[in-house]
Protein backbone atom coordinates (compact mmCIF):
# COMPACT_ATOMS: atom_id res chain seq x y z
CA UNK A 1 0.00 0.00 0.00
CA UNK A 2 2.73 2.13 0.60
CA UNK A 3 4.62 1.78 -2.21
CA UNK A 4 1.05 2.57 -4.32
CA UNK A 5 0.56 5.79 -2.46
CA UNK A 6 4.24 6.58 -3.81
CA UNK A 7 3.48 5.98 -7.23
CA UNK A 8 0.36 7.54 -6.90
CA UNK A 9 2.17 10.83 -5.47
CA UNK A 10 5.13 10.70 -8.31
CA UNK A 11 3.18 9.97 -11.04
CA UNK A 12 0.83 13.06 -9.89
CA UNK A 13 3.45 15.77 -9.65
CA UNK A 14 4.97 14.58 -13.37
CA UNK A 15 1.33 14.82 -15.07
CA UNK A 16 0.44 17.77 -13.10
CA UNK A 17 4.12 20.01 -13.95
CA UNK A 18 3.03 18.83 -17.49
CA UNK A 19 -0.35 19.79 -18.07
CA UNK A 20 0.54 23.52 -16.34
CA UNK A 21 3.25 24.28 -18.68
CA UNK A 22 0.87 23.21 -21.30
CA UNK A 23 -2.15 25.24 -19.85
CA UNK A 24 -0.22 28.23 -19.68
CA UNK A 25 1.25 28.70 -23.16
CA UNK A 26 -2.32 28.79 -24.06
CA UNK A 27 -2.91 31.69 -22.40
CA UNK A 28 -5.47 30.14 -19.25
CA UNK A 29 -5.38 31.95 -15.87
CA UNK A 30 -3.42 29.96 -13.08
CA UNK A 31 -7.03 29.44 -11.21
CA UNK A 32 -8.54 27.96 -14.33
CA UNK A 33 -5.61 25.82 -14.41
CA UNK A 34 -5.91 24.98 -10.93
CA UNK A 35 -9.52 24.26 -11.63
CA UNK A 36 -9.29 22.23 -14.52
CA UNK A 37 -6.16 20.56 -16.12
CA UNK A 38 -4.48 20.12 -12.48
CA UNK A 39 -7.76 19.50 -10.97
CA UNK A 40 -8.25 17.01 -13.64
CA UNK A 41 -4.71 15.57 -13.59
CA UNK A 42 -4.70 14.95 -9.43
CA UNK A 43 -7.61 13.31 -9.55
CA UNK A 44 -6.74 10.51 -12.09
CA UNK A 45 -6.10 7.94 -9.04
CA UNK A 46 -10.14 8.68 -7.87
CA UNK A 47 -10.78 7.55 -11.71
CA UNK A 48 -8.98 5.20 -12.27
CA UNK A 49 -9.81 3.19 -8.21
CA UNK A 50 -13.60 4.27 -9.11
CA UNK A 51 -13.86 3.08 -12.63
CA UNK A 52 -11.79 -0.21 -11.62
CA UNK A 53 -14.27 -1.19 -8.68
CA UNK A 54 -17.38 -0.11 -10.91
CA UNK A 55 -16.24 -3.08 -13.35
CA UNK A 56 -15.56 -5.34 -10.16
CA UNK A 57 -19.37 -4.81 -8.86
CA UNK A 58 -17.61 -3.05 -5.88
CA UNK A 59 -19.70 0.57 -5.73
CA UNK A 60 -19.18 0.53 -1.52
CA UNK A 61 -15.19 1.32 -2.46
CA UNK A 62 -16.39 3.47 -5.93
CA UNK A 63 -18.83 5.60 -4.04
CA UNK A 64 -16.28 5.72 -0.70
CA UNK A 65 -13.53 6.63 -3.14
CA UNK A 66 -15.25 9.60 -4.22
CA UNK A 67 -16.66 10.85 -1.07
CA UNK A 68 -13.39 9.89 1.28
CA UNK A 69 -11.32 11.52 -1.18
CA UNK A 70 -13.10 14.49 -1.44
CA UNK A 71 -14.26 14.79 2.44
CA UNK A 72 -10.03 14.56 2.69
CA UNK A 73 -9.46 17.14 0.41
CA UNK A 74 -11.71 19.78 1.62
CA UNK A 75 -11.14 19.09 5.46
CA UNK A 76 -7.67 17.56 5.36
CA UNK A 77 -6.11 19.06 3.08
CA UNK A 78 -7.04 22.31 2.23
CA UNK A 79 -6.67 22.73 6.27
CA UNK A 80 -3.10 22.34 6.22
CA UNK A 81 -2.29 24.34 3.39
CA UNK A 82 -4.20 27.27 5.35
CA UNK A 83 -1.61 26.36 8.08
CA UNK A 84 1.25 26.73 5.86
CA UNK A 85 0.32 30.48 4.19
CA UNK A 86 -3.22 32.09 5.02
CA UNK A 87 -4.97 31.43 2.07
CA UNK A 88 -6.62 34.82 -0.13
CA UNK A 89 -9.45 33.79 -2.60
CA UNK A 90 -10.76 35.75 -5.49
CA UNK A 91 -14.05 37.17 -5.73
CA UNK A 92 -14.77 34.13 -8.26
CA UNK A 93 -13.58 31.22 -6.36
CA UNK A 94 -16.08 32.46 -3.61
CA UNK A 95 -19.01 33.34 -5.84
CA UNK A 96 -18.88 30.81 -9.30
CA UNK A 97 -16.45 28.34 -7.82
CA UNK A 98 -17.72 28.17 -4.34
CA UNK A 99 -21.49 28.09 -5.53
CA UNK A 100 -20.23 25.04 -8.07
CA UNK A 101 -18.56 23.33 -5.11
CA UNK A 102 -21.76 23.11 -2.98
CA UNK A 103 -23.98 22.18 -6.20
CA UNK A 104 -21.83 19.70 -6.33
CA UNK A 105 -22.16 18.04 -3.33
CA UNK A 106 -25.89 18.32 -2.97
CA UNK A 107 -26.00 17.04 -6.33
CA UNK A 108 -23.98 13.55 -5.94
CA UNK A 109 -25.88 13.30 -2.48
CA UNK A 110 -29.40 13.67 -4.69
CA UNK A 111 -28.33 11.29 -6.70
CA UNK A 112 -27.21 8.73 -3.73
CA UNK A 113 -30.59 8.79 -2.26
CA UNK A 114 -31.76 5.63 -3.07
CA UNK A 115 -28.11 3.95 -2.36
CA UNK A 116 -27.91 3.12 -6.47
CA UNK A 117 -26.49 5.35 -8.71
CA UNK A 118 -28.15 4.96 -12.00
CA UNK A 119 -26.61 5.41 -15.71
CA UNK A 120 -29.09 7.94 -16.22
CA UNK A 121 -28.11 9.68 -13.27
CA UNK A 122 -24.26 9.24 -13.81
CA UNK A 123 -24.92 10.69 -17.52
CA UNK A 124 -27.07 13.88 -16.07
CA UNK A 125 -23.55 14.24 -13.62
CA UNK A 126 -21.27 14.42 -17.01
CA UNK A 127 -23.38 16.49 -18.26
CA UNK A 128 -23.29 19.30 -15.32
CA UNK A 129 -19.34 18.54 -15.84
CA UNK A 130 -19.22 19.82 -19.21
CA UNK A 131 -21.16 22.78 -18.77
CA UNK A 132 -19.37 24.15 -15.94
CA UNK A 133 -16.06 23.11 -17.40
CA UNK A 134 -17.22 24.61 -20.42
CA UNK A 135 -17.83 28.03 -18.02
CA UNK A 136 -14.48 28.15 -16.44
CA UNK A 137 -12.71 27.70 -20.26
CA UNK A 138 -14.74 30.78 -21.86
CA UNK A 139 -14.46 32.85 -19.04
CA UNK A 140 -11.14 31.57 -17.62
CA UNK A 141 -8.26 32.98 -20.05
CA UNK A 142 -6.19 35.69 -19.52
CA UNK A 143 -3.32 36.92 -16.27
CA UNK A 144 -4.30 37.02 -12.99
CA UNK A 145 -2.38 37.54 -9.74
CA UNK A 146 -0.74 34.27 -8.39
CA UNK A 147 -2.89 34.45 -5.35
CA UNK A 148 -1.65 37.75 -3.91
CA UNK A 149 -5.26 39.44 -5.26
CA UNK A 150 -7.12 41.10 -2.06
CA UNK A 151 -10.76 40.64 -3.89
CA UNK A 152 -12.55 42.63 -1.44
CA UNK A 153 -10.08 45.96 -2.03
CA UNK A 154 -11.06 46.22 -5.92
CA UNK A 155 -8.75 45.15 -8.59
CA UNK A 156 -5.07 45.17 -8.63
CA UNK A 157 -4.98 45.46 -4.75
CA UNK A 158 -2.70 43.36 -3.28
CA UNK A 159 -2.23 41.56 0.39
CA UNK A 160 0.57 42.07 2.69
CA UNK A 161 2.96 38.96 3.10
CA UNK A 162 1.15 36.66 5.47
CA UNK A 163 4.21 35.17 6.93
CA UNK A 164 8.42 34.92 7.14
CA UNK A 165 8.60 32.62 4.47
CA UNK A 166 6.15 34.48 2.10
CA UNK A 167 9.06 36.70 0.83
CA UNK A 168 11.44 34.10 -0.61
CA UNK A 169 8.45 31.98 -2.11
CA UNK A 170 7.57 35.36 -3.98
CA UNK A 171 11.03 35.58 -5.78
CA UNK A 172 10.92 31.77 -6.77
CA UNK A 173 7.53 32.41 -9.07
CA UNK A 174 9.11 34.84 -11.78
CA UNK A 175 11.53 31.87 -12.59
CA UNK A 176 8.91 29.47 -12.07
CA UNK A 177 6.44 31.23 -14.47
CA UNK A 178 9.04 32.20 -16.79
CA UNK A 179 9.82 28.09 -17.32
CA UNK A 180 5.53 27.31 -17.24
CA UNK A 181 5.63 29.84 -20.52
CA UNK A 182 8.16 28.11 -22.60
CA UNK A 183 7.69 26.09 -25.34
CA UNK A 184 5.22 22.56 -24.28
CA UNK A 185 8.60 20.60 -25.66
CA UNK A 186 8.85 16.72 -26.32
CA UNK A 187 10.27 16.22 -22.65
CA UNK A 188 7.13 17.60 -21.42
CA UNK A 189 4.61 14.50 -23.68
CA UNK A 190 7.24 12.18 -22.20
CA UNK A 191 6.54 13.43 -18.51
CA UNK A 192 2.92 13.44 -19.02
CA UNK A 193 2.74 9.81 -20.25
CA UNK A 194 4.80 8.59 -17.58
CA UNK A 195 2.95 10.09 -15.30
CA UNK A 196 -0.33 8.93 -16.27
CA UNK A 197 1.37 5.32 -16.65
CA UNK A 198 2.12 5.70 -13.18
CA UNK A 199 -0.97 6.66 -11.72
CA UNK A 200 -2.89 4.02 -13.93
CA UNK A 201 -0.76 0.95 -12.73
CA UNK A 202 -0.83 2.38 -8.86
CA UNK A 203 -4.20 2.99 -8.73
CA UNK A 204 -4.89 -0.76 -9.77
CA UNK A 205 -2.44 -2.37 -7.48
CA UNK A 206 -4.03 -0.07 -4.72
CA UNK A 207 -7.48 -1.11 -5.69
CA UNK A 208 -6.36 -5.15 -5.65
CA UNK A 209 -4.65 -3.80 -1.76
CA UNK A 210 -8.01 -2.70 -0.49
CA UNK A 211 -9.94 -5.60 -1.49
CA UNK A 212 -7.34 -7.68 -0.04
CA UNK A 213 -7.70 -6.09 3.53
CA UNK A 214 -11.64 -7.19 3.91
CA UNK A 215 -11.14 -10.21 5.40
CA UNK A 216 -8.49 -8.55 7.94
CA UNK A 217 -10.72 -5.45 8.42
CA UNK A 218 -13.47 -7.66 9.58
CA UNK A 219 -11.20 -9.58 11.79
CA UNK A 220 -9.57 -6.29 13.91
CA UNK A 221 -13.17 -4.84 13.46
CA UNK A 222 -11.90 -1.78 11.21
CA UNK A 223 -14.04 0.00 9.00
CA UNK A 224 -14.62 1.46 5.57
CA UNK A 225 -12.08 0.41 2.98
CA UNK A 226 -13.24 4.11 1.75
CA UNK A 227 -11.73 5.81 4.11
CA UNK A 228 -8.22 3.85 3.36
CA UNK A 229 -8.90 4.38 -0.46
CA UNK A 230 -9.90 8.21 0.34
CA UNK A 231 -6.80 9.01 1.93
CA UNK A 232 -4.32 6.72 -0.94
CA UNK A 233 -6.01 8.88 -4.03
CA UNK A 234 -5.50 12.25 -2.65
CA UNK A 235 -1.85 12.24 -1.78
CA UNK A 236 -2.09 13.86 -5.42
CA UNK A 237 -3.85 16.57 -4.21
CA UNK A 238 -2.18 17.16 -1.22
CA UNK A 239 1.25 17.46 -3.08
CA UNK A 240 0.17 19.42 -5.87
CA UNK A 241 -1.56 22.04 -3.24
CA UNK A 242 1.23 21.77 -0.74
CA UNK A 243 4.39 22.71 -3.29
CA UNK A 244 1.99 25.16 -5.09
CA UNK A 245 1.40 27.24 -2.25
CA UNK A 246 4.72 27.50 -1.06
CA UNK A 247 6.07 28.66 -4.55
CA UNK A 248 3.01 31.03 -4.09
CA UNK A 249 0.99 29.80 -6.87
CA UNK A 250 -1.93 30.20 -4.51
CA UNK A 251 -4.30 29.87 -8.01
CA UNK A 252 -3.23 26.65 -8.76
CA UNK A 253 -3.20 25.24 -4.69
CA UNK A 254 -7.12 26.68 -3.76
CA UNK A 255 -8.10 25.82 -7.67
CA UNK A 256 -7.06 21.87 -7.60
CA UNK A 257 -8.39 21.21 -4.35
CA UNK A 258 -12.25 22.74 -5.16
CA UNK A 259 -11.59 21.34 -8.97
CA UNK A 260 -10.68 17.86 -7.95
CA UNK A 261 -13.71 17.78 -6.01
CA UNK A 262 -15.99 18.98 -8.52
CA UNK A 263 -14.59 16.83 -11.22
CA UNK A 264 -14.85 13.81 -8.69
CA UNK A 265 -18.73 14.28 -7.63
CA UNK A 266 -19.74 15.01 -11.62
CA UNK A 267 -17.17 13.47 -13.73
CA UNK A 268 -15.91 10.43 -11.88
CA UNK A 269 -18.77 9.34 -9.98
CA UNK A 270 -20.92 9.87 -13.12
CA UNK A 271 -18.53 7.69 -15.39
CA UNK A 272 -18.55 5.38 -13.14
CA UNK A 273 -22.21 4.78 -12.74
CA UNK A 274 -22.61 4.85 -16.56
CA UNK A 275 -19.99 1.86 -17.04
CA UNK A 276 -22.23 0.21 -14.28
CA UNK A 277 -24.49 1.05 -11.85
CA UNK A 278 -23.27 1.84 -8.26
CA UNK A 279 -25.14 0.06 -5.53
CA UNK A 280 -23.63 0.60 -1.75
CA UNK A 281 -25.36 0.55 1.85
CA UNK A 282 -26.84 2.74 3.62
CA UNK A 283 -23.90 3.65 5.89
CA UNK A 284 -22.18 5.38 2.95
CA UNK A 285 -24.91 8.11 3.18
CA UNK A 286 -23.29 9.23 6.54
CA UNK A 287 -19.93 10.31 4.84
CA UNK A 288 -22.59 11.91 2.26
CA UNK A 289 -23.52 13.70 4.63
CA UNK A 290 -20.71 15.01 5.71
CA UNK A 291 -19.64 16.14 2.70
CA UNK A 292 -21.82 18.51 2.42
CA UNK A 293 -21.89 19.94 5.28
CA UNK A 294 -18.09 20.24 5.16
CA UNK A 295 -18.57 22.12 1.82
CA UNK A 296 -21.14 23.99 3.11
CA UNK A 297 -18.93 25.55 6.01
CA UNK A 298 -16.06 26.14 3.54
CA UNK A 299 -18.23 28.38 1.19
CA UNK A 300 -19.71 30.37 4.45
CA UNK A 301 -16.35 30.67 5.57
CA UNK A 302 -14.96 31.77 2.52
CA UNK A 303 -17.88 34.81 1.71
CA UNK A 304 -18.12 36.00 4.74
CA UNK A 305 -13.92 36.10 4.70
CA UNK A 306 -12.66 36.11 1.90
CA UNK A 307 -9.59 34.24 3.06
CA UNK A 308 -8.85 30.45 4.89
CA UNK A 309 -7.13 31.93 7.98
CA UNK A 310 -4.48 29.59 10.17
CA UNK A 311 -7.21 29.10 13.08
CA UNK A 312 -9.74 27.86 10.32
CA UNK A 313 -7.33 25.31 9.03
CA UNK A 314 -6.62 24.11 11.74
CA UNK A 315 -9.96 23.54 12.58
CA UNK A 316 -10.28 21.63 8.94
CA UNK A 317 -7.55 19.99 9.38
CA UNK A 318 -8.60 18.28 12.73
CA UNK A 319 -12.30 17.40 11.51
CA UNK A 320 -10.79 15.80 8.27
CA UNK A 321 -8.21 14.01 10.47
CA UNK A 322 -10.94 12.88 12.75
CA UNK A 323 -13.28 11.46 10.05
CA UNK A 324 -10.76 9.12 8.57
CA UNK A 325 -9.87 8.18 12.03
CA UNK A 326 -13.64 7.12 12.32
CA UNK A 327 -13.92 5.55 9.48
CA UNK A 328 -11.00 3.24 9.57
CA UNK A 329 -12.40 2.35 13.09
CA UNK A 330 -15.73 2.25 11.36
CA UNK A 331 -17.64 4.80 13.30
CA UNK A 332 -18.61 6.52 10.47
CA UNK A 333 -19.72 5.29 6.60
Amino acid sequence: MVATVAGLWTGARLLADAVVRLARRVGLSELTIGLTVVAMGTSTPELVVTSDAAFRRLGDIAVGSVVGSNIYNLAFVLGVVSLVRVIPVERSLVNRDGIALLASALAGAGAMLDLTVSRIEGLALLGLLVGYTALLLRRGAGPEPSGTTDPGSGAGATRAPPDAGAEADREAVPVAAATDRAAFRPRDVALFTAGLVLILVSGDLMMGAASELDPRRRRLRLGDRGAIVAAGTSTPEFAVSLVATRRGSIGVSAGNVVGSNVFDVLGIMGLGAMLRPLSFGAVALESVAWLVAVSAAIVAALWTGRQLSRPEGGLLACSGLAWWVLGLLGLVG
